[in-house]
């Protein structure tokens, strides 16, 4: 049997999926690491954490599936975005935990850099000047560990996004490199000319040489032989970008939202990169064969975590599936609002310095009505970023939401999605499109998977949920919402 191993280091866990050569799931390994919090707003991961978890879930699904090294024809590796390690170029140790994309500790000295400077970033990037990004995280690295932009001038360190870092541990420091959508996501990469920019470089102070070498998305990134034999490493995305193309968005106007730890929504806009004017991200969807294909991006901190929040932080349910069996009961005549800004809020409003918010509550609000408000946040988050490439003129106002992620399986959630964006959402048969996005990337460069338009054949919808909600009560709900994210940032 030939295999592809698909390889996903998330926010909150490291998961391990084999897919057989008709890419169906033969196999999953997942594996949660703990989250490191050192200050408000602070968000860090142990790099050994990523990387141990990574090998502990390769090693569980190959046994799970009785694969052997031979029978693997290639690795994709998709990975939490912006999210940067900088780690000693001759012993792979990293000189501080990785700061992870929600991180908001460069807030001060970005909107110290806005004025001057965003309108050049913007241009040359794609993306605004935000502590989100890869770029101000590296930066504070350099200036705040001791020795460390010396050490970097001298050669001595390199930096990654995460599938970087990982893949040089995977092949031994053989291999620097990442691929054009992870670049797209540092503030760091000439989207447009499809190389990292000098100008910025050099206006935060960041020598190109700790850089990576950027490929595209199905390239020869390397061979591992840490799992027990020799296995090519043929695709590599970020997470999102990984899931436009499981999702099959290979079409201009096609639009996808993955709901995991955050909720990102992506529009293919073809060959032609779309300069929003709502605060929406330009960036790279995927690049193949050399040519990179735009997408416009609007990011969501918080979706699948106000979840996460409802169980480790007040601890009113024990998983997360109860969700939705709370929100069916709660009382629909209690209008609580969660404005989860526990990071800040990303688009359309890049507001870093709000914090999360409650509404509504009188003394009858319980656990049913704090699960609903939650569920029904994310809905709302993602009609702001579809109403904001409306507004661009790019799309997205009339187009079919195909969405994935660990939150689509609630039927109640992608119900109240549907319509409270007055929009038909489809789920696909397969969820995981992901890590199958990162499959067929390293498939099809292995010659087992179908080409771009074979596999957009493939998609199958499992089901689609048509809006069923009053144009009354979808405007009262949403104005409510509106109410209280001004609130919010009001404050």
């Amino acid at each position: 049997m030939t295999y592809v191993l698909a390889i996903d280091q998330g926010t909150t866990s490291s998961r391990a999926i084999l897919f057989d050569g008709a890419l169906n799931i033969a196999g999953v390994a997942q594996k949660e690491f703990p989250q490191h919090f050192p200050a408000s707003g602070w968000v860090e991961h142990d790099p050994e954490d990523l990387w141990s978890t990574v090998v502990e879930t390769v090693g569980q699904v190959m046994d799970e599936v009785g694969a052997t090294p031979g029978d693997i024809a290639a690795i994709g590796i998709t990975n939490q975005r912006e999210t940067t390690v900088v780690w000693d170029k001759a012993t792979g140790k990293a000189l501080h935990n990785a700061i992870v994309w929600q991180d908001r500790r460069t807030a001060d000295f970005c909107a110290s850099m806005k004025g001057d400077h965003e309108e050049t970033v913007t241009a040359v990037t794609g993306l605004l000047f935000d502590p989100y990004f890869s770029a101000t995280k590296l930066k504070w690295i350099l200036d705040e560990v001791p020795g460390a932009r010396e050490r970097a001038a001298s050669g001595e360190v390199l930096f990654g996004t995460v599938d970087s870092y990982l893949i040089w541990r995977m092949t031994g420091g053989a291999a620097h490199v990442t691929d054009a959508t992870n670049a797209a996501r540092t503030m760091l990469y000439d989207i447009h000319d499809g190389r990292w920019s000098e100008e910025i470089c050099g206006l935060l102070d960041i020598p190109l040489a700790m850089l990576p070498e950027v490929k595209d998305c199905a390239a020869v990134f390397g061979e591992t032989g840490v799992f027990g034999g020799s296995i090519p490493i043929l695709g590599v995305a970020g997470d999102q970008q990984a899931a436009t193309v499981g999702q099959a968005c290979f079409q201009p106007g096609m639009l996808k939202s993955t709901y995991g730890t955050g909720c990102f929504a992506l529009l293919n806009t073809g060959d032609a990169p779309v300069r929003s004017t709502n605060r929406l991200l330009t960036t790279i969807g995927y690049q193949l064969g050399g040519k990179p294909t735009y997408a416009l991006e609007g990011s969501i901190f918080i979706a699948g975590a106000v979840v996460q929040w409802l169980r480790d932080g007040l601890r009113i349910i024990k998983d997360a599936t109860e969700t939705q069996g709370l929100a069916e009961t709660s009382d629909a005549g209690q209008p609580v609002v969660i404005v989860p800004a526990f990071t800040g809020l990303g688009a359309p409003y890049w507001n870093p310095d709000c914090r999360g918010a409650v509404f509504g509550l009188s003394r009858n609000s319980g656990p049913a009505e704090f699960a609903r408000a939650a569920l029904e946040s994310v809905g709302y988050q993602t009609r702001d970023l579809l109403e904001a490439m409306q507004a661009d003129g790019a799309g997205g106002g009339d187009a079919v939401l195909r969405v994935d992620g660990g939150m689509t399986a609630s039927d109640w959630t992608m119900q109240f999605l549907a319509d409270i964006l007055g929009a038909p959402v489809d789920r696909p048969r397969v969820l995981e499109t992901t890590a199958l996005g990162a499959a067929w990337l390293a498939g099809m460069q292995a010659g087992v998977y179908p080409d771009q338009a074979g596999f957009a054949e493939s998609w199958a919808l499992e089901r689609r949920f048509e809006p069923a909600m009053s144009d009354v009560a979808r405007d009262e709900k949403y104005t409510r919402w509106k109410a209280a994210v001004a609130a919010t940032m009001s404050v």
